[in-house]
């Protein structure tokens, strides 16, 4: 079959597919309705999912103000947003996402605020090959290492810059299986389908029994692990939206995070 045919015919597939996600999501998001309708749309990174529910349960049952949640990597979050998919409030793992919807004037900018940090952790199988850092993903006998897309996936960008900055990189690099985002990392090692991931502590934190927390990243290895919280600037109820990231930023919910393993702002 002729290359380029071959290529086209890839790139027509990936455009339809494309647009079918699109119009799915759209569809999907059309119960928004008018700016009186008494239900939220947060986008927000895939690593908030259990805390995230918890406080959207508890702060339903305070305001009724219903929490719709769209789940994902923070970067193809970004992009919905860019792509005017409907949402009220934007939560990233990463200041990157939220300062390029910021930079294109996307977001509401009084009502950013960081909200909660994180910490990288490299994790394994709990009958995996034994290793004890970060240094033995470069052994032979570790084959396939998880992580984040560092394209669209915080902690893969994360991760990136801690490899680079121990200098493993170069020797790993086609050992890397990359991940859509943080919670399929976890996936992949809790299942067993690889020898190590890269996540982080408050994803290691809801691994159970089937997986072990091997290293922590050094600090100063990557940029610090802070999650923006703003409400995007196209919502129709933008004051319902503030209150619950008042509500995150409670001390409520801030026991909620701390109990899912995310660190305090302060």
């Amino acid at each position: 079959m002729d290359h380029s045919n071959k290529y086209r015919s890839r790139a027509a597939l990936t455009v339809a597919f494309t647009a079918i996600v699109a119009v799915m999501v759209f569809a999907g998001c059309s119960s928004k309705g008018p700016a009186g309708t008494n239900e939220l749309i947060v986008s927000a990174a895939a690593s908030l999912k259990d805390a995230f529910n918890e406080i959207a349960q508890l702060h339903e049952q305070r305001t009724g103000t219903k929490i719709r949640f769209n789940f994902g990597a923070s970067g193809a979050l970004q992009k919905q947003i860019e792509s005017g998919a409907p949402a009220d409030i934007f939560a990233s793992a990463g200041a990157k996402q939220m300062d390029e919807l910021a930079a294109k004037t996307l977001i509401v900018p009084p009502s950013r605020r960081d909200f909660a940090r994180n910490v990288l952790v490299l994790i394994e199988p709990v009958n995996g090959t034994p290793i004890s850092s970060f240094a033995d993903l470069g052994k032979p006998e570790i084959k396939k290492i998880a992580v984040g897309n560092p394209r669209t996936v915080p902690a893969g960008q994360y991760t990136e810059q801690t490899f680079n900055k121990l200098k493993l990189l170069p020797g790993i690099q086609s050992k890397l299986i990359y991940a859509e985002d943080v919670r399929q990392v976890l996936d992949y090692v809790t299942r067993g389908e690889v020898d190590a991931g890269v996540v982080y502590s408050s994803d290691a934190s809801i691994g159970g029994s089937n997986i072990k927390t091997i290293a922590r990243a050094p600090d100063d290895a990557h940029d610090p692990i802070l999650y923006p919280i703003a409400v995007v600037k196209d919502s129709q109820r933008a004051d319902a939206a503030q209150k619950f990231i008042d509500f995150v930023l409670s001390q409520e919910g801030q026991t909620i995070l701390a109990k899912y393993g995310f660190v305090s702002i302060k």
